[in-house]
């Protein structure tokens, strides 16, 4: 299809209680009409938690069951990461639930040692580029932005290719500007829309977190901007441009051919 649209939850996360967020979020995402794709921030049911032990769930914990019934009734597709657990180790997966039921799932390659992430978390070693109506979205989670080889584009004639970059974080106040510059680099060199979901407010840790919530076309034109404040966008993406970008400025068929050695 020629458009795509999503919808930006950025919004305060109770601290590490689940049911105060799913039950915010729940209101919030039912107060969305005439949307395909929800995407909430990172860890969007505990803040950005160091305490997987008590905070975990499997793939049949609550959480995931309440993306799936959310996604179902609303016909939607619902994103966001959350604190997976499989056997004796901690996730920070992204869930990409479908309307059917079936889902997608991306853990965390780049794993933030500044705040002690990779002590608790395992490294994810694989990429997730899900489909959507034609489209194709790659997923991707915060600390993830500052790798911009983890996310490149591959040639225009590579079948991995995609449209959309969604990352979705808990980035603090403090490094904004990195966040902005970054997310606006990565839709220039990707040439392809770029959709940042961040959370705001204070966290258990006292950190604020100011938004900055973005939507980016292929030529770095910034769409959307919030910053500070809670806020429910509705954005349909254009197919049409991304086509008009790749085929008047083919600067991907110049790109640097690699392959990524360490995969943890």
């Amino acid at each position: 299809m020629s458009t795509l649209t999503f919808s930006l939850i950025q919004t305060n996360l109770h601290w590490e209680n689940k049911a105060a967020n799913l039950a915010m979020l729940e209101q919030k995402v039912r107060s969305i009409a005439n949307t395909q794709v929800v995407v909430l921030p990172e860890m969007f049911s505990t803040g950005f938690s160091m305490a997987p032990n008590g905070l975990a769930e499997s793939m049949e914990g609550e959480t995931v069951a309440w993306m799936r019934r959310l996604a179902a009734e609303k016909r939607i597709i619902l994103t966001g990461s959350i604190i997976a657990q499989e056997d004796s180790n901690y996730f920070n997966r992204l869930i990409w639930m479908q309307p059917n039921g079936l889902c997608g799932i991306y853990d965390k390659r780049h794993l933030f040692s500044l705040a002690g992430e990779h002590k608790y978390y395992t490294a994810g070693t694989k990429k997730l580029v899900a489909s959507a109506n034609g489209w194709k979205v790659n997923l991707l989670v915060c600390y993830d932005l500052r790798f911009p080889v983890w996310s490149r584009q591959p040639p225009l004639d590579d079948e991995g290719r995609y449209d959309v970059l969604v990352y979705v974080a808990n980035w603090p106040e403090r490094r904004a500007h990195a966040w902005r510059s970054l997310l606006v680099a990565r839709a220039i060199e990707n040439q392809c829309y770029v959709i940042g979901v961040n959370r705001v407010g204070n966290d258990g840790n006292d950190i604020y977190h100011s938004g900055n919530s973005m939507v980016i076309n292929a030529l770095g034109d910034i769409l959307y901007y919030k910053e500070h404040d809670e806020d429910v966008y509705t954005i349909s993406l254009q197919k049409e441009h991304l086509a008009e970008v790749r085929d008047k400025m083919r600067f991907l068929d110049d790109a640097d051919q690699f392959l990524i050695l360490k995969n943890a």
